[in-house]
Order: C-alpha cells, then sequence, then structure tokens
C-alpha cells in the first residue's frame, strides 16, 4: 500500500537549533536506511520550512502506523511533530477502472 507522508517538524524554545539538528540527523540515518530497504519510495525536504514529505509501500495501515511510532523523531519529539497521511492508488490502476466504467 502507498501512503504520502507529510512530517512537520515544530521545535520549543527550550530546545537548541543543535539539538534539532542532532535529532534530525538519527532521524535522517533511519529514513535513508528505510529507503535502501524499500519501504520509502522517496523523500524530499522541503526548502525553508521544517517539512518533510515521504512517499512509502508499507503493507498495512497498522504496519504504518507501528513504523510511525517507533521512529527516532517521533520517539524523542513526538508532541512536537505533526504527521498527514494519505493513501494512495497507483494512477494506473485509477486510469484503467476509469475506462472501463466509461465504456
Amino acid at each position: 500500500m502507498l501512503f504520502l507522508l507529510e512530517f512537520n517538524v515544530e521545535y520549543p524554545a527550550t530546545m537548541s537549533q543543535k539539538e534539532l539538528f542532532q535529532m534530525w540527523a538519527r532521524e535522517a540515518e533511519a529514513a535513508l536506511g528505510a529507503k535502501e530497504a524499500g519501504a520509502v519510495v522517496d523523500l524530499w525536504k522541503c526548502v525553508g520550512q521544517r517539512r518533510v514529505v515521504a512517499v512509502v509501500n508499507i503493507a498495512s495501515h497498522d504496519t504504518l502506523d507501528q513504523i510511525l511510532l517507533d521512529l527516532p523523531i517521533m520517539q524523542e519529539h513526538g508532541q512536537h511533530v505533526h504527521i498527514d497521511v494519505t493513501p494512495l492508488r497507483r494512477y494506473e490502476d485509477f486510469a484503467a477502472d476509469v475506462k472501463e466504467r466509461a465504456g
């Protein structure tokens, strides 16, 4: 199952930028490892924002929820991370469905 994930990372005034970067470095290592393993299709960091966009290929909703809870950034900083999750459908499958319905 494909999902679009949008991570928006906030940080409190009590956290230094260096602390944020150290935490984010740990998260980046895990994210790139998941990409190498094939669970993450691709990742993008939005310029000028503390926002990361990912497309992931995960077996189920339950598995995605478990993975999100185990992310380093969620374990260390979860109360300051907002994740929007959008299930995706391959466009080729949608196009075939529409074509059949139109016929």
